[in-house]
């Protein structure tokens, strides 16, 4: 599932064709994706103003001069084209998305037409007003300035569970998952199983600059394409050439003088990747 990196990715690659713009059609080719769409999905869409796309955690939402916004969530596999656009670049480019998976179709008043493609259904759009349960009980940014040791001392606190388990609460931090964990976990140094609550303070900042610096450095690389993630203009991301632990089994510890050998453990139903040598 896209994690915060590749959803602000696509954000990035659709808000200089969506920001400003009025949505002059909107076609939604049936009733649902995970979940069913608004009945009136398409009424009030159709001639708003979208003022400003943003991310909230790995939601997005096209706040719009009608009131509310739409809420989108990738999912698995959901994924953005945009046609009438500025060029994709110089970058090596998805195998564009088979058309029998386009399912919502956004129209410009700057003739850009933007569809959204999602093979499994996963993903999911909705009509939201501030306060929305999904996004109010969201955990601080962790690029944002309340995501500090300060904070993870306070969630951490008492807690037995492994720092992993809870970074991936979207309780405790927004836009946080699988991939990106373990790999901040081990920049940090920090074992993904000791109890988050005996982390003393300087792990804990060692711990919130790791996070920074690994969701950068994504962002930076476009994401990571693992399976069917592309960017809006349908550039792969790039960051899984960068992993250290992630989907590293059997392999040597990268980290200098280290001669660990990243293992592969099961937490809360997820493949944890970590060396049992310098993480402790």
């Amino acid at each position: 599932m896209p994690e915060l990196p590749e959803v602000e990715t696509v954000r990035r690659g659709l808000s200089p064709v969506l920001a400003g713009a009025r949505l002059t059609r909107v076609e939604a080719r049936r009733p649902d994706l995970r979940f069913p769409l608004p009945v009136d999905f398409v009424q009030r869409l159709t001639g708003a103003r979208v003022i400003e796309l943003r991310r909230r955690g790995k939601y997005m939402l096209a706040d719009l001069d009608r009131g509310g916004a739409l809420l989108i969530h990738l999912g698995m596999t959901g994924r953005f084209e945009i046609e009438g656009g500025r060029a994709p670049g110089d970058f090596a480019l998805a195998a564009p998305a088979d058309p029998k998976h386009a399912h919502v179709v956004f129209e410009t008043d700057g003739d850009i037409r933007i569809t959204y493609f999602d093979a499994r259904r996963f993903g999911f759009m909705d009509l939201v007003e501030d306060g929305d349960i999904r996004l109010a009980g969201l955990g601080p940014e962790p690029l944002g300035p309340d995501f500090d040791a300060d904070h993870l001392a306070r969630a951490f606190a008492g807690r037995k569970q492994g720092a992993k388990t809870l970074l991936l609460d979207q309780h405790v931090v927004a836009g946080l998952g699988n991939i990106y964990v373990c790999e901040a976990l081990h920049r940090a140094r920090i074992s993904p199983s000791r109890a988050a609550g005996g982390l003393g303070r300087r792990r804990l900042q060692r711990l919130v600059a790791a996070i920074r610096e690994v969701l950068l450095e994504a962002i930076d690389k476009g994401g990571s394409t693992l399976r069917d993630f592309a960017a809006a203009d349908g550039a792969l991301g790039y960051f899984q050439h960068s992993f250290a632990v992630y989907d590293r089994f059997g392999e040597p510890c990268p980290t200098p003088a280290c001669r660990g050998v990243i293992r592969r453990v099961v937490q809360a139903g997820r493949s944890t990747f970590f060396c049992p040598a310098c993480q402790t």
